[in-house]
């Protein structure tokens, strides 16, 4: 059996095949909930709305709910007004600084939801969280470090792949008679897929620790940007060389899941990237690499570079999320995207969107959990995400075992 989900203007196929049948439905993805009429007078502050990943949140709530009140944080209001001058009257700036808990929470008077986009997070204080649990506001972040997320964990009393693998356990749980067995997620970006300094950072960030994996329940430590693999990214993307890392997602997807053999490896494009990325982790000593000013300097002296090579190559992005059951029952699931930045930008209004309309509990949740974005809400945020995409698009098959 096939499932696919396939982006087409402003419709969308669902083939399902079994045997020599098969059947199309076609779906409009325009018929989704309306979220201008739910959110009709709410209020979003995005902190590092001045930001690569801030801003393009910003332009995609505006587009996706235009009857949305945008507030653009930041420290700089130069910066801000731009941002704001791009997206209506619906939008303001506001001057926060994320080293101060009382002007954050000055900034989240009379909103309803804060996104902190103001990385790079591996070493950042959780202040944008403490600020938003004082004042009772609902929060959620970009943060792709596992430092942060497990920090921000504690404070119970940190998507998009991890949605998707989410989506996959519950499609396969209710059509497999095997279990759990594996999920790899698999990421690619060329270039710097047109996202901001603070995106680099982390990257460099994640160099410096070794690549944590899950092997039949048992924790199993790598080299960092070692284990290459090659993989099929599907339309538009192809087969690409991807590596090892330290995602965070591996190990919620360990304990949320509870798949017990998991991995998360990113490659970029082109070639000579990994290559330059492979001889970081060999030549630079671990603790130059956890150094933030040290990473600092790096991201200032290869950006430039590496924003130039992006006008040559393009910006294009592709995650993918592979499952299997010992039954042998198998899902894949892809998305695509023109420019990372854009897709992020996306992705994350997508979740805002979801968590204003009401399905989150109160807590601190990883992606993966339902009480942090509902089994219900997914498939409209997948769907959501999937406007604009190159290929957003979900398989799933059986072959039986021996």
């Amino acid at each position: 059996m096939a499932v696919g989900f396939v982006k087409a203007s402003s419709t969308a196929e669902i083939r399902k095949e079994t045997g020599d049948h098969h059947r199309v439905e076609r779906v409009d993805v325009s018929r989704l909930p309306p979220a201008e009429e739910v959110l009709r007078n709410r209020s979003v502050l995005i902190v590092g709305g001045t930001g690569v990943a801030g801003s393009n949140t910003a332009v995609a709530l505006n587009k996706l709910c235009p009857h949305l009140h945008v507030v653009v944080g930041g420290r700089n209001r130069q910066k801000g007004d731009k941002v704001v001058a791009t997206l209506g009257e619906n939008s303001e700036f506001a001057q926060v600084d994320i080293g101060d808990v009382r002007s954050l929470k000055a900034a989240m008077k009379d909103v309803d939801l804060v996104i902190n986009a103001a990385g790079p997070f591996d070493y950042m204080e959780c202040n944008v969280l403490e600020a938003a649990i004082q004042s009772k506001t609902a929060y959620i972040d970009v943060s792709d470090s596992k430092r942060y997320a497990q920090r921000a964990k504690s404070y119970k009393n940190k998507a998009m792949a991890a949605v998707m693998a989410a989506v996959l356990v519950h499609n396969a749980q209710s059509e497999s008679r095997g279990e759990l067995e594996s999920i790899r997620f698999n990421y690619y970006t060329c270039g710097s897929g047109g996202a901001g300094r603070g995106v680099l950072a982390t990257s460099y960030f994640l160099l410096g620790d070794d690549a944590v994996t899950y092997h039949k329940g048992e924790k199993v430590k790598f080299s960092p940007y070692s284990s290459m693999l090659n993989i099929d990214f599907g339309e538009g993307i192809g087969k690409q060389d991807v590596f090892l890392l330290n995602l965070p997602e591996v190990e919620s997807a360990h304990e949320v899941l509870q798949v017990p053999t998991v991995s998360g490896r990113f490659g970029t494009g082109p070639f000579f990237w990994n290559w330059t990325l492979s001889a970081i982790t060999r030549l630079v000593p671990t603790n130059f690499l956890r150094d933030q000013r040290i990473v600092e300097m790096l991201v200032q002296l290869s950006y430039p570079l590496i924003r130039a090579v992006d006008v040559i190559t393009g910006e294009i992005m592709s995650i993918k999320v592979d499952l299997e059951c010992s039954d042998g029952y198998t899902t894949t699931a892809i998305f695509s995207h023109k420019r990372l930045s854009e897709a992020a930008g996306v992705a994350t209004a997508a979740f805002a969107l979801a968590v204003l309309e009401g399905s989150t509990k109160p807590g601190v949740w990883y992606p993966e959990e339902p009480e942090g974005i509902s089994i219900e809400a997914r498939e409209t945020l997948l769907r959501r995400v999937a406007d604009g995409a190159i290929n957003s698009v979900i398989t799933k098959s059986f072959c039986r075992r021996k």
